[in-house]
C-alpha cells in the first residue's frame, strides 16, 4: 500500500491548546508520549486534542461533530469511532513484526513482542502514515473531517508510548498540533568530518531552531595550524556567533591529535601489551610524561587563543578501557613513567600482572587504585590550566565531560572514572560537571537519568554546576523498537534529562535524525505548571522557558520585551501572561545566557543576567549605546540578516541596551 499524508494539515487546522483530555477508562501510554513535548492533562473543555480510549462517554456520532469543529482525535484499534469514521476491520489478520514508516521509509522499526492484529480497511481518502513491512497492512491513518482530523492506530503503542510506533508525535504535528513550550539551552557535541562541505549559516540556523545554545566542536583536527582547516573552523565559529550559538573548543586527552601521534613515538601511550595505545579513532599520549604534557599544554593554549572560543570542553580525560583489565591488548596507561613511579611506590611493574597465567588479584587492586587516582590528578591539572587562560579570555567557559559510575560503577576499574574524587573541585573551580550517559546502561530507558541525578546530589551541593551527555546513537544491546533513539523514545529521554539536570548535552549533532529536529527543542522544555484563564495565561518554570506566543505580551502587568515572531522568552518562576496593545520599539528576540529579570525601559531594555561563558542578545534593531552594571560598556555587535547579535561579558550582570 502506498504510504500518504497530507501535508496540508499544518495550514488548514487549528494550533492545539496547552492541554489534551483523555477520554476513557485508563490513561495508557499517553501522558508519557504527550508530556515529553509539553502537553498536559486539561480539564474539560480546555483543549481540542482528544484520546479516545475504551469507556469514552461521548457517542460516535458526537465525536465525528467534534472533529468537524476543529478537534484533533486519536483513537486505537476496533471501536464503534472507528467504525464511523469508515475504518472496518477484515476476517483477515496479520502478525506485525516490523512496520514501514513514511517519516523515514528507511529505518528499521521492530516490534520486540509481535502482535497479530486484524488487516484494516481504510476510507480512500485516508493518509496511511505507517505499515506492516510484509503485507503492507495500514498501522496508522489519518481522516480528516471538516477543519479537525483523527489519527487511527491499529493497535496500542505500547507501556511507555514508543515501543511499536516512534513517530506519533510527528504525526500529530502535521496535524496541526504545535507544542507549547520551547527550550534554547541544549549543546550539541559537532565534529566537522561529517559536515566538511556543508552551508555553515543554513546549519547555524537549524541548530539554534532545534534549540542548542552550544556547539562542543572537535578541536583535535584544528591543534596545529593549517590553511584551510582554519579558515573553516573560522566560518564555523563566525556563523554561530551569528545565531547567538556559543562554540566550544572539544578535547579527547590524551588523543591529541594525527600530526602529533606521528611526530611523536616517543611520547604514545602504551597498552597492557606494551604496543602502542591506538584504540579505535583515539591515538592515546602518555600525558604522565612531564615533557609530553608541557608540550600538550603549549599546543592547547594556542589554540584556545587562535580561535574566537566560547569555552573548553575536557572530555573522557581517563584511560582505556570498557573491558579493563579483562583485555590487556586495550588496557592502559602502561607507558615507562607510570610503570617506573608505580614500581617505586608499590614494587613491583604492573605490566607483570598481564604475564604468566595467573594473576594477582591483591596487585591488581593496587594497581587499579593507583590508576584512578592518577585520573583524578589528570583532570586536577588539566582543569587548573583552562582556568589559568582566563587570565586573557576572561569569558571562557569551561565543561568537564565525565562518564558516569555511579549507576555502573564498574566504570572506576575499567577506565579509572571516579566522579566522587573529581566532583569536590566544584568546591574551588568554576566549570560544569557533564556527566557522560555510560554505553553499558543505553538500553535502561529513560527512567535513568533521574536514578544517575539522586546518586550525585549528595556528592555535591554545588548540583546546579551539573549536566548530563546524552549518547544519540546505534546501541549494541538488543533494543526495541530502533537500534538509535528517535521519535518519542528520545524526546522522553530528552524531556527527563531536562527536568532532572541543568544542564543536556547530546552526543552527537550529526546523529539526530532530520524528521526529530523541529521538536527537540520542545523536549528540552520544562514547566512546573500551567493554568489558562481565558486570555491570561499562568507559567512556572524552574529553568525559564519558551512559551508559544504570537503578539505583543503583558507579563506579571508589564509590557515585555523578550519575544520573537513566535515565542515569548520567559525567566524562571511564575509569569503571569496576557495580550498588550503593542511592542517596544527595541525587543530582545533572543537570549542564550542565564536570563533572571527583564524590563521595558523609555529608550531601550533592561536585562539581568548570569552566565558562565558570553552571551549573545539578539535585538531586532541596533542599540545606540550598551551599559553594563551602570557604566557605558564597549562590546561586540554583529548585523545578521537585518538582526543585531550584542555580545555580553560573562558572569552576573545587569546590561542596558538603548535605542
Amino acid at each position: 500500500m502506498r504510504l500518504l499524508i497530507s501535508l496540508l494539515f499544518a495550514a488548514a487546522l487549528p494550533a492545539a491548546t496547552f492541554s489534551y483530555q483523555i477520554e476513557g477508562d485508563d490513561a495508557g501510554p499517553w501522558p508519557n508520549i504527550l508530556s515529553s513535548v509539553g502537553l498536559s492533562a486539561g480539564k474539560s473543555g480546555s483543549s481540542n486534542l482528544f484520546i479516545v480510549r475504551n469507556g469514552a462517554a461521548a457517542t460516535p456520532q458526537e465525536w465525528l461533530g467534534r472533529i468537524e469543529k476543529g478537534a484533533i482525535v486519536v483513537l486505537e484499534g476496533e471501536s464503534p469511532l472507528a467504525e464511523a469514521l469508515g475504518i472496518h476491520a477484515t476476517s483477515k489478520r496479520v502478525v506485525v513484526r516490523s512496520i514501514i514508516d513514511q517519516y523515514d521509509t528507511r529505518l528499521s522499526i521492530i516490534w520486540e513482542h509481535p502482535a497479530e492484529i486484524p488487516v484494516y480497511q481504510l476510507p480512500r481518502t485516508a493518509g496511511v502514515l505507517a505499515v506492516e513491512r510484509w503485507e503492507s497492512a495500514p498501522l496508522i491513518a489519518t481522516v480528516r473531517r471538516g477543519t479537525g482530523a483523527a489519527l487511527w492506530l491499529a493497535a496500542s503503542p505500547g507501556t511507555q508510548g514508543y515501543e511499536r510506533f516512534p513517530y506519533l508525535l510527528q504525526a500529530l504535528g502535521e496535524m496541526g498540533i504545535e507544542p507549547p513550550f520551547r527550550s534554547r539551552r541544549m549543546w550539541a557535541f559537532f565534529d566537522s568530518a561529517y559536515r566538511s562541505r556543508v552551508d555553515l549559516d543554513y546549519f547555524a540556523a537549524r541548530w539554534r531552531d532545534a534549540g542548542f545554545s552550544a556547539l562542543h566542536v572537535a578541536a583535535w583536527h584544528y591543534f596545529e595550524p593549517q590553511e584551510q582547516g582554519d579558515e573553516y573552523l573560522q566560518r564555523l565559529i563566525e556563523a554561530c556567533h551569528r545565531k547567538g550559538i556559543l562554540v566550544y573548543a572539544w578535547f579527547e586527552l590524551p588523543h591529541v591529535s594525527e600530526r602529533f601521534w606521528t611526530e611523536h613515538p616517543e611520547w604514545r601511550e602504551k597498552t597492557a601489551l606494551l604496543q602502542d595505545a591506538q584504540l579505535d579513532w583515539r591515538k592515546l599520549m602518555n600525558l604522565q610524561n612531564p615533557a609530553a604534557a608541557d608540550e600538550v599544554v603549549r599546543g592547547v593554549r594556542a589554540l584556545v587563543h587562535r580561535f574566537d572560543w566560547d569555552g573548553v570542553n575536557l572530555s573522557e580525560l581517563y584511560f582505556e578501557s570498557l573491558e579493563g583489565a579483562a583485555n590487556a591488548a586495550r588496557f592502559t596507561p602502561m607507558n615507562d613513567d607510570v610503570r617506573h613511579n608505580f614500581q617505586q611506590a608499590q614494587g613491583f611493574d604492573p605490566v607483570s600482572l598481564f604475564q604468566g597465567p595467573g594473576r594477582d588479584e591483591a596487585k591488581l587492586r593496587a594497581f587499579l587504585e593507583y590508576r584512578a587516582d592518577l585520573a583524578r590528578q589528570m583532570q586536577t591539572r588539566w582543569v587548573a590550566e583552562i582556568e589559568g587562560m582566563r587570565r586573557e579570555k576572561p569569558d571562557l567557559d569551561l565543561v568537564l565531560t565525565h562518564v558516569d559510575n555511579r549507576i555502573d560503577p564498574r566504570m572506576r576499574d575499567m577506565i579509572g572514572a571516579d566522579a566522587s574524587k573529581v566532583l569536590p573541585l566544584l568546591d574551588s573551580h568554576d566549570f560544569t560537571f557533564l556527566v557522560e550517559d555510560p554505553a553499558t546502561i543505553w538500553d535502561l530507558g529513560p527512567a535513568r537519568y533521574s536514578q544517575i541525578a539522586e546518586r550525585y546530589r549528595p556528592l555535591t551541593p554545588r548540583f546546579d554546576k551539573l549536566g548530563i551527555d546524552l549518547n544519540i546513537v546505534e546501541r549494541y544491546q538488543d533494543v526495541y523498537p530502533t537500534k538509535q533513539q528517535t521519535g518519542g523514545e528520545l524526546f522522553q529521554l530528552v524531556h527527563t534529562a531536562a527536568k532532572t539536570f541543568p544542564q543536556v548535552a547530546l552526543y552527537f549533532e550529526n546523529s539526530i535524525l532530520m524528521q526529530d529536529l523541529p521538536l527537540l527543542s520542545a523536549a528540552a522544555a520544562t514547566v512546573d505548571r500551567i493554568e489558562q484563564t481565558g486570555a491570561k495565561l499562568l507559567v512556572s518554570s524552574k529553568t525559564g522557558i519558551g512559551v508559544r506566543w504570537h503578539g505583543a505580551a503583558l507579563v506579571n502587568g508589564r509590557l515585555w520585551p523578550l519575544r520573537d515572531a513566535n515565542t515569548l522568552w520567559l525567566p524562571p518562576g511564575d509569569s503571569e501572561i496576557e495580550p498588550a496593545p503593542g511592542d517596544p520599539p527595541l525587543r530582545i528576540l533572543d537570549f542564550n545566557g542565564g536570563l533572571r529579570a527583564a524590563r521595558v525601559l523609555l529608550g531601550g531594555v533592561e536585562l539581568a543576567y548570569q552566565s558562565s561563558s558570553r552571551g549573545f542578545a539578539t535585538v531586532n534593531i541596533k542599540p545606540r549605546q550598551v551599559e553594563l552594571d551602570g557604566a557605558v560598556a564597549q562590546v561586540p555587535i554583529v548585523e545578521s540578516n537585518g538582526e543585531f547579535v550584542v555580545s555580553l561579558p560573562r558572569g552576573q550582570h545587569l546590561a542596558k541596551l538603548l535605542q
